[in-house]
């Protein structure tokens, strides 16, 4: 079978989704507590990057943009992302605060996805969160001009050698351009895979300091 079969069986790739349902016995009023019992399952089961998923932005013309990013907190508040606030992300949240997380825990058969809109984050708060990450990290942070067009990696590698040496002695200083941003959670949708495509979906809805929950159909 050549190149060109293999592409064509794609069509046909499927696997039955065997893992147990989720049942609206099994809710919990709030959804972030379900979210915390799952997200601990996906630590548990050594998931890789249990914290990753994927943010999606609009731009100006209303074109979707989708990235993967490490969540970095959460609470009844909302949930935490960090990020180069001259990054294509930021700008575009900048004219449009509307945001989609997605979390795909593809071996538990699950997915998480939040609608939301987002605020920055205090002074505080990002000194504290990034004087915590490690020192070749922190240095990281003003090497990359990021979504910025650049000629070769070795730019890249040449500055972060640079500031290195730069900052050799003492702590590393918070860039301007560094930030962070909390997702205000508007709504959240659990997905658990079920045999015969009949997947279990349940949108959680912020009514005033309540939610409504919602059963959709896979």
């Amino acid at each position: 079978m050549n190149e060109s079969d293999n592409l064509q069986q794609i069509a046909h790739l499927r696997r039955e989704y065997t893992r147990g349902g989720l049942r609206r016995d099994d809710l919990p009023a709030e959804p972030l507590a379900l979210f915390e019992r799952w997200l601990g399952q996906a630590i548990d089961a050594q998931l890789p990057d249990p914290t990753a998923m994927c943010v999606a932005t609009v731009d100006e013309h209303g074109q979707p943009y989708q990235r993967i990013v490490l969540l970095k907190h959460f609470d009844p508040l909302g949930m935490v992302f960090y990020t180069n606030l001259g990054s294509r992300k930021a700008q575009h949240l900048e004219h449009n605060s509307r945001i989609s997380l997605l979390f795909p825990w593809h071996m538990l058969d699950r997915q998480v996805m939040v609608l939301g809109s987002v605020e920055k984050l205090s002074m505080f708060e990002v000194v504290k969160y990034f004087h915590s990450r490690p020192r070749e990290s922190q240095i990281g942070a003003w090497v990359s001009k990021q979504s910025s067009r650049i000629s070769a990696r070795g730019v890249l590698e040449g500055k972060f050698l640079e500031l290195k040496q730069k900052f050799q002695q003492g702590e590393v200083p918070l860039p301007s351009f560094w930030g962070g941003y909390r997702i205000k959670i508007a709504a959240m949708e659990f997905w658990q895979g079920g045999a015969h495509r009949l997947h279990d979906r349940f949108f959680y809805q912020r009514e005033g300091e309540s939610w409504k929950i919602d059963r959709l159909a896979p």
